[in-house]
C-alpha cells in the first residue's frame, strides 16, 4: 500500500488504516471531522466546528469554513483531514456536496500554493463488529 503522505496531496483519497502512525512519522497533524450525524449544511458546519477545535465564533458558511482550512495562523503546514463516513454522507448529503467539496479542493489548491499540504481523507467506520 502507498503512503499517502509520501506525495502531495491529490483530491480527496482513501484513509489508510494506521492514519496515526503514518502522519506521525511524517510530521502531519491529524484532524477528524465525522459526518455520521450530518443531515444538513448547520450538522456539516458543527461537525468541521468540532472536529477542527474551531470557537462558537466559527461563521458557519463556506466562506469561513475555506478561511479556517487555509489560515496559516489557524491550521498547520502539514495536515491531514479525516472525512469519518464521508461515502455515506456523500449519498445522503447530495445538496451539499458540490459546495463542501468546491471548498475542501479550493483549501487544498491553496495550501499546495502556499508551500503547505492539506490532505482530505476519506474513512469509513469499520462494519466488522471484531473491530468494534
Amino acid at each position: 500500500m502507498i503512503n499517502v503522505f509520501a506525495q502531495a496531496p491529490q483530491g480527496i483519497q482513501t484513509a489508510p488504516h494506521d492514519i496515526r502512525m503514518l502522519a506521525a512519522g511524517h510530521q502531519v497533524a491529524v484532524r477528524e471531522v465525522d459526518f455520521r450525524p450530518v443531515r444538513d449544511k448547520e450538522g456539516l458546519m458543527l461537525a468541521f466546528l468540532s472536529g477542527l477545535g474551531l470557537t462558537q465564533t466559527f461563521g458557519r458558511n463556506w466562506d469561513a469554513l475555506y478561511d479556517v482550512l487555509t489560515d496559516p495562523e489557524q491550521r498547520p503546514a502539514r495536515l491531514a483531514l479525516v472525512l469519518r463516513d464521508y461515502e455515506r454522507f456523500r449519498q445522503r448529503g447530495r445538496k451539499l456536496l458540490p459546495e463542501l467539496e468546491e471548498v475542501l479542493l479550493g483549501a487544498q489548491r491553496e495550501a499546495q500554493a502556499r508551500g503547505r499540504a492539506l490532505w482530505l481523507l476519506a474513512e469509513e467506520p469499520d462494519s466488522d463488529p471484531r473491530h468494534w
